[in-house]
């Protein structure tokens, strides 16, 4: 029977091989939708440990089937394997050694956890009720994201429950953190070109002014959100980039804005679609511009069950105590483990790593970020004591 000392005594173990596994991933990033070797690195670990593994799913993703000796549940728990085009400034050992690409979201912590995983489910195969099915999936950082790929590749056929962590650096180490329903974003990108009449700057009656079309849209994209979301509904617009003109007298005919829209539900997202659009084609119209405007649709948000979020509360308890179990406020972040729960129920966690001590202090995607790799072990253990937690209530 699996107990939460028993587990904490296997990650102790297992510790020393994450640290190793973990650096040696930071060392060798590769960025989404290319990590053909580190996918093969995560084979050859996982072969070593006598694991079954189906290769080269949704792309260089892979899936780990640990079947145990009494009847039970399909439990999934995933793990991403990319990294970001990122140039690591870190003044350590295991520093990046790819220009330009870097491990800067802990994702080399979440393989390193799940292979840790994956090593004590080998070991205690007559323990497990059921099936534990391990999720390494390539190109979280990038939409479409590797999850619906994956999903379209037979990821969840026959999963009755999927969890999944997130290593979060603005937690300090030792605590984890979720709530239930909405947790992080959807996250969509839009792209604005205002196309006016360019001209003299001291002939501005003879021009179709693309910047001042442009920064009338800015502001009235600002009242989307202010005045037509219902203000109980979190929602952000924000535009991040806004390019225009050569010179300091020549009228700018041309006009490109940038920028995300974060919703947490599909009727707010839909209205600030309709909403933005609404805006830009109206305004373009009072000045006289045209326009071309593209939404690329992103992650859905993630929205952990109920019951299984009060699971997590349960088994966070259980392993750090309830004084290192926090409830988490939404966050305006997205995540492609959204697409798993919209087809099996499940829930996302976040475990804290961050330590002024060790120089985990810097935020995610920032080119010096680092973790408390001591989360790791908390990952592990938190991931295998949800799967066997939900497991025990079909042990008769």
């Amino acid at each position: 029977m699996h107990n939460h000392k028993k587990i904490e005594h296997a990650m102790q173990r297992l510790y020393p091989d994450m640290v190793r596994w973990r650096r040696h991933l930071h060392q060798f990033p590769e960025l989404s939708f290319h990590e053909r070797v580190t996918s093969q690195w995560i084979a050859t670990r996982l072969a070593e440990f006598g694991c079954a593994v189906q290769r080269d799913v949704g792309g260089h993703g892979l899936i780990v089937t640990i079947k145990g000796d009494k009847p039970g549940p399909v439990v999934a728990l995933r793990a991403d394997i990319d990294a970001l085009p990122i140039q690591d400034e870190k003044e350590c050992a295991y520093a990046s050694k790819v220009p330009n690409v870097m491990h800067a979201c802990g994702h080399d912590g979440h393989t390193a956890a799940m292979l840790a995983v994956a090593a004590y489910y080998s070991a205690n195969r007559d323990q497990i009720a059921g099936e534990r099915r391990l999720l390494f999936q390539p190109a979280e950082e990038q939409t479409p994201g590797g999850a619906k790929p994956m999903i379209e590749d037979g990821a969840l056929d026959g999963v009755d429950a999927i969890y999944g962590v997130h290593l979060w650096t603005p937690i300090p180490y030792g605590i984890v953190a979720s709530r239930p329903g909405a947790f992080m974003a959807a996250a969509d990108e839009f792209v604005i070109d205002i196309i006016g009449r360019g001209g003299h700057g001291g002939l501005p009656h003879q021009t179709v002014d693309s910047i001042v079309v442009g920064s009338a849209i800015v502001q009235a994209a600002q009242t989307i959100v202010s005045r037509s979301v219902n203000p109980l509904h979190p929602a952000v617009v924000s535009i991040g980039s806004f390019q225009a003109g050569t010179t300091n007298n020549i009228v700018a005919e041309r006009c490109r804005m940038k920028g995300t829209v974060r919703t947490f539900d599909e009727h707010t997202r839909k209205l600030i679609h309709e909403r933005l659009e609404s805006v830009i084609r109206h305004t373009c119209e009072m000045h006289g511009a045209k326009y071309e405007y593209h939404m690329r649709i992103g992650y859905p948000p993630v929205v952990n069950d109920d019951k299984e979020a009060e699971r997590f509360f349960q088994v966070g308890a259980t392993l750090f105590g309830e004084e290192s179990v926090q409830h988490s406020e939404p966050l305006t972040v997205a995540e492609d483990f959204s697409y798993y729960l919209n087809e099996v129920p499940g829930c996302f966690m976040f475990v804290g790593a961050g330590n002024e001590e060790c120089g985990a202090t810097y935020s995610h995607h920032h080119p010096r970020f680092d973790i408390d790799e001591r989360a790791m072990g908390n990952s592990a253990s938190l991931l295998i004591g949800m799967a066997e937690h939900y497991a025990s209530e079909f042990v008769g």
